[in-house]
């Protein structure tokens, strides 16, 4: 039996991975032969974590094991989300060309550099932290709570612990380098959950370092 069925969540890490269809409009878009953007997102970024893969592996196997239409299931598959098959196929299908893929690493760039992620699913899972910030703190209801940006700031900081300040500093250096123009910085932060300009006279790039010095001061307080 998984081992999630344990910890009261069966389908942890499917749940995870299905997510990521949300850029094919939840529909299945792999081939035996390729998989497809969703995939690949998945791979890119759970493949640096082989507990994740292995976790999606034996959720899978269970899955099908136990079947999709297991009374036993009815509660846990629907909580999933739910992911539709090309057209003559079914998600059984579709389950086990993931799991061929899954036991397939995908391969890793040549140079060893990180990866610009490729979908929305993809930046969120890669950069948590910041898009936690920019959503809970800089949208588009910002001027009814914030007089400033520095107000904002200084809120999240009030609220977040040294280890959730070191993460968002990691993640603002990692994301400034994966953006080196101005235009993909501005819409990689916009679909991570910003919804308003920098301060007046500065640009987002030029935000985005005071803030990392912000939270880099912050986590070693």
């Amino acid at each position: 039996m998984n081992r999630n069925t344990y910890m009261g969540d069966r389908f942890r890490e499917l749940r995870q991975l299905l997510r990521s269809y949300e850029v094919t409009g939840n529909e299945f878009d792999d081939t035996a032969d390729r998989p497809g953007a969703a995939l690949s997102a998945y791979q890119r970024s759970a493949g640096r974590d082989s507990a994740r893969v292995a976790a999606a592996v034996e959720e899978i196997d269970d899955l099908l094991t136990t079947g999709l239409f297991s009374d036993e299931l009815a509660d846990d598959i629907e909580l999933l989300p739910h992911v539709t098959p090309p057209q003559g196929g079914s998600v059984e299908e579709s389950l086990r060309i993931i799991r061929h893929h899954l036991t397939r690493p995908a391969e890793a760039p040549a140079d060893g550099s990180p990866t610009r992620p490729e979908t929305s699913w993809e930046w969120r899972e890669k950069f948590p932290g910041l898009a936690h910030f920019l959503t809970a703190y800089f949208h588009q209801n910002f001027s009814l709570e914030y007089s400033s940006h520095e107000e904002a700031i200084d809120d999240y900081l009030s609220d977040s612990s040294s280890a959730e300040t070191q993460q968002l500093t990691s993640e603002l250096e990692e994301f400034m380098m994966l953006n080196p123009s101005n235009t993909e910085m501005r819409q990689a932060a916009q679909t991570l959950g910003l919804m308003i300009s920098p301060p007046p006279g500065m640009t987002l790039r030029k935000w985005l370092e005071n803030v990392e010095v912000a939270t880099a001061q912050h986590g070693k307080s």
